[in-house]
């Protein structure tokens, strides 16, 4: 049976991506922001839709269509700039301490309504509408790609990997959130713990439409 990919390519290549899902970026802030008002659990459903996102932008990456994405940026105008003030709509509704996402501060059993496919749209369009995202594919993943073998199967080996460590950071972010949420919450500080996940989610959105 013939290796898909060679043990000291992956030996360069697990550490490499580990580190640059691990570095703070518009993914990572959102999960520890919905971590904070939303709680790990439901932040569940936001990696649910950005790993598909990234998982799309991966496979763009090798095939070359991003290639051409990059070169008519209006592509991701549209995305950018709906999805960033989207984002920033939501923060500001955390920050007042109003909207489906925010900590209630009475005891309204009805907190933290928002659905399910509305956090996965966040997490969607906050993967595919990132420049660099593409940018940062495009320059890493091919390299790893041998030419002589099977695409196929080098890419769903190289895909399974990163969205694994993709998952893994994201997690670690939305537990720090959580970790958060829960010492605010036991301070009486709600209104305050919304103002901070407000905020990274005010920024994640001004990141995302002129980042």
């Amino acid at each position: 049976m013939e290796i898909v990919l060679n043990i000291s390519v992956l030996v360069v290549f697990v550490p490499t991506f580990f580190f640059v899902s691990l570095t703070p970026g518009m993914c990572m802030t959102l999960a520890m922001s919905l971590g904070m008002s939303i709680g790990l659990k439901r932040t569940f459903n936001m990696m649910a839709g950005e790993l598909i996102g990234v998982g799309l932008v991966a496979c763009a990456s090798v095939v070359g269509v991003a290639t051409i994405m990059l070169k008519h940026p209006e592509i991701f105008a549209i995305f950018k700039y709906i999805g960033g003030a989207y984002l920033g709509y939501l923060g500001v509704q955390m920050w007042l301490s109003r909207g489906k996402m925010a900590v209630s501060t009475s005891s309204d059993t009805n907190a933290f309504n928002v659905s399910n496919f509305s956090l996965a749209f966040q997490g969607f369009i906050t993967a595919i509408a990132n420049p660099k995202g593409w940018a940062f594919f495009i320059a890493l993943l091919p390299p790893f790609i041998n030419q002589s073998q099977p695409l196929i199967p080098q890419i769903s080996v190289l895909l399974f990997i990163i969205l694994f460590l993709e998952f893994i950071c994201l997690v670690i972010y939305a537990s720090g959130g959580s970790t958060l949420r829960k010492f605010l919450q036991k301070k009486d500080n709600v209104k305050l713990m919304n103002k901070v996940a407000g905020t990274l989610m005010i920024g994640v959105g001004i990141w995302l439409a002129f980042g």
